[in-house]
């Protein structure tokens, strides 16, 4: 029955593609292409729990019923299969839930290599290759395509960037896992930590400093608001350590804004996280513009890896904390 089952599914969702247009929602930002895309934020609303049994071995089973930003949605109570298509794949983990595929993305990440050594990579049009790998879940930002197509796979859930804050974001991945508790409880802890930190670093290099994130990005460089991962959540909102004027001005629109290296001065604060990847172009390391910034000539860039500190989930929160913690504080 089984052999029959996989024929049959494949069929189907063929099927469904010859029958119209993917079904794309352009509501949110995807954790592909130019950097100046995702992190990770979204929905409101709350997981109603449903009956659910319980096994002899105290696992779940049987449904929930989570009210996703788009509707109620019946999803596994204790999910064993899930595929992550953007952003959230550092959350599904950080909660011990068993991922069989995620987006390129977090492949890319090298703290995430390990965990992800065994989990295929698959996008939102790999669809024969969803069927094989028999997700009970399916998660995702809003603007993935073929959710209709998805969606008759396994229960499928998306969420629009930044509809709410990025902790908010962090709880409601854990209503959809059914692990609100321990996402809540880890919400309190990582709050508790960031705002001991921040008070620690402002005591340190004055509460006046100010922080800019800056990535290049191939040859493009881009500035950061409070909002767009690379650790800009933790050292706006929940550090509360100042931005450049400029650079609140400039992103108080997209979260992000593109800039050149001629301008750099106006946008770098007393103190940057610079953001590179592997093909960055950092010529512009080697001008006089950049040697000249306050920040370069004291000691005051730190430079990260941009595959580690792309997201806002909370496994790479936990990272960019520590990173700033042990950079800003010496420990």
């Amino acid at each position: 029955m089984k052999k029959l089952l996989l024929p049959l599914m494949i069929l189907l969702v063929m099927a469904l593609a010859a029958c119209g247009n993917n079904n794309t929602n352009n509501a949110g930002s995807s954790a592909s292409g130019s950097p100046a895309e995702s992190a990770a934020s979204s929905p409101s609303g709350s997981a109603a729990s449903s009956p659910a049994n319980t096994s002899e071995s105290g696992a779940q089973t049987g449904t929930i019923t989570y009210q996703s930003e788009n509707g109620p949605v019946e999803v596994p109570a204790n999910p064993q299969r899930v595929i992550v298509l953007s952003s959230f794949a550092g959350d599904v983990m950080k909660f011990g839930v068993h991922l069989v595929g995620v987006d390129s993305w977090s492949k890319l990440n090298p703290r995430f290599q390990d965990q992800l050594k065994d989990v295929a990579e698959v996008s939102d049009e790999d669809l024969e290759k969803i069927i094989e790998l028999k997700p009970d879940l399916i998660i995702g930002l809003s603007n993935i395509k073929n959710v209709d197509k998805l969606k008759q796979i396994a229960p499928t859930v998306t969420y629009t960037y930044g509809k709410v804050d990025y902790l908010t974001q962090i709880l409601e991945i854990g209503k959809l896992l059914n692990k609100e508790k321990e996402a809540q409880a880890w919400i309190d802890d990582f709050k508790a930590r960031a705002e001991q930190a921040g008070e620690e670093i402002k005591a340190k290099i004055g509460a006046d400093k100010t922080v800019s994130v800056i990535e290049s990005y191939e040859k493009q460089l881009y500035v950061y608001g409070d909002h767009w991962g690379r650790g800009t959540e933790i050292l706006y909102q929940a550090m509360k350590l100042p931005m450049p004027e400029k650079v609140k001005a400039m992103t108080d629109k997209d979260g992000y804004y593109a800039l050149s290296s001629e301008v750099l001065p106006e946008y770098a604060g007393d103190y940057v996280i610079l953001s590179k990847s592997d093909g960055s172009d950092t010529s512009f390391q080697q001008t006089e513009t950049y040697k000249n910034l306050p920040a370069v000539k004291d000691g005051h860039v730190y430079e990260v890896n941009m595959n580690e500190f792309y997201f806002n989930d909370a496994l790479t929160l936990d990272y960019q904390l520590q990173f700033f913690i042990d950079h800003f504080l010496g420990q």
